[in-house]
């Protein structure tokens, strides 16, 4: 497996568009053969799994991928990323065993949540090797990956559900595509990056070979520099997460199962929103270390009229061809919910102009500043959803997201206008 120089912005997004399209539609898959050989409440089972287990891993993944990538004066080394990463996950698959013995759910949805954690913990160790990859700009290696896990982990799954009528063999599945992916395509690719390091005699990100690093004190620094930014993720997955908690609480489960397949339709535009920018979050890093305010500027301006559009192309589908849509995706009683849909659409476009901000915002390495931001935005949805979903049901969750990212929005605009103000003055020497 063999590395060479860094792609083209171009190639990277073309790369990185298709990767997540195809991984994507896959996830998007899952859901669909849920609901075709399961029921609402076995898609509400599911869900409810990533619903706990996504904000955990949010928090403890750091965002150490994102300060990888961005890691343009390359202050850390692999084996500092990497053994926080192990231990993180750790402390990751530990706390969400203690919430679930907490929270006192049945068995098999007990069962269900823990193997979703494992499952989303062997992710969690391809996304460490990912911020290595994206950091060299080889979004192809990314691409690869997420290609051969989307199929493998639908075919896995389906299997697992179809033989057994079971969500939770469905999930072990699951499981098993994730694992055999992360160690054996995702952890070669950046053996071979390494050693390609090695071979040109640049020691930047490898001091000899991949290995753990038990520096204490500066695993302490990486975590403290992280923790801001993994904080805020938590947050922002507590705020995407907050209405599923409110709608299985009030609604049950079968409400949340249409609720999670309908809102998953959002990802559509989010993989063209997360292959933008995390193709250009190397180069926007690049243009503020260097104090490149015009370039900066330009670049972020174009990914946040990609999504505006993108938006407004969404709610125009779920307008017109929403009950049609998801009448043949899943099944017609999720076509009851179609003004939902325009809902959630609405929700989403308001997300990728959030999600492209943000992705500005780290770029200029403002972590700190992230913590209070989403802060707010999650109390808002919080508040909206505890008024908004006893009252209006599922179209109350909906408009909890609209607020919220709206609020999202807003927040990360201003830091990005005083981040390009500051870069007038003097370039970015240290993080925020």
């Amino acid at each position: 497996m063999q590395t060479s120089k860094p792609l083209t912005l171009k190639r990277n997004f073309s790369w990185t568009f298709v990767g997540n399209a195809v991984y994507a539609a896959c996830q998007w898959g899952m859901l669909v053969v849920l609901a075709k050989l399961g029921s609402p409440e076995m898609v509400g089972e599911f869900a409810l799994g990533l619903t706990i287990a996504a904000p955990v891993f949010m928090f403890t993944n750091l965002q150490l991928r994102h300060i990888q990538a961005t890691d343009a004066k390359q202050q850390y080394l692999f084996s500092d990323y990497f053994s926080l990463r192990l231990i993180s996950t750790t402390v990751g698959l530990f706390s969400i065993g203690i919430i679930t013995l907490i929270a006192g759910y049945t068995w098999q949805v007990s069962l269900v949540i823990l193997l979703v954690s494992l499952a989303k913990a062997f992710e969690s160790i391809s996304d460490v090797f990912y911020g290595l990859i994206q950091q060299q700009e080889r979004m192809d290696r990314i691409a690869m990956s997420l290609m051969i896990k989307g199929p493998l982990s639908l075919l896995m799954l389906g299997l697992g559900l179809y033989l057994s009528g079971s969500v939770i063999w469905g999930v072990v599945g699951l499981v098993f595509s994730w694992a055999i992916v992360a160690l054996g395509f995702d952890v070669r690719s950046g053996k071979s990056i390494l050693k390609n390091q090695r071979k040109t005699g640049d020691d930047s990100l490898s001091s000899t070979k991949l290995k753990l690093s038990w520096d204490r004190q500066k695993l302490l620094k990486l975590t403290w520099l992280a923790l801001p930014l993994g904080l805020g993720m938590l947050l922002i997955s507590l705020n995407v997460n907050i209405p599923r908690f409110f709608i299985e609480q009030n609604l049950g489960e079968r409400e949340l199962g249409f609720f999670a397949a309908i809102a998953y339709l959002m990802v559509a535009g989010n993989m063209v929103v997360n292959a933008l920018g995390e193709s250009a979050s190397p180069r926007l890093a690049k243009y503020y270390a260097e104090g490149n305010r015009h370039a900066f500027s330009q670049l972020l301006i174009r990914l946040v009229g990609i999504a505006v559009a993108l938006g407004g192309l969404a709610v125009l589908v779920a307008k017109f061809a929403g009950s049609l849509i998801l009448t043949i995706v899943y099944q017609p009683e999720y076509a009851q919910h179609a003004d939902l849909f325009v809902w959630l659409m609405l929700a989403a476009g308001v997300s990728y102009v959030a999600s492209f901000l943000g992705y500005g915002m780290t770029a200029a390495r403002y972590f700190r500043i992230q913590m209070p931001l989403f802060l707010i935005a999650t109390a808002s949805s919080a508040i909206a959803c505890y008024w908004l979903i006893p009252a209006f049901e599922l179209k109350g969750a909906a408009i909890a997201l609209i607020l919220s990212a709206v609020i999202q929005a807003v927040l990360t605009f201003g830091v990005i206008i005083y981040a390009i103000n500051k870069i007038d003055r003097h370039p970015r020497t240290k993080s925020n």
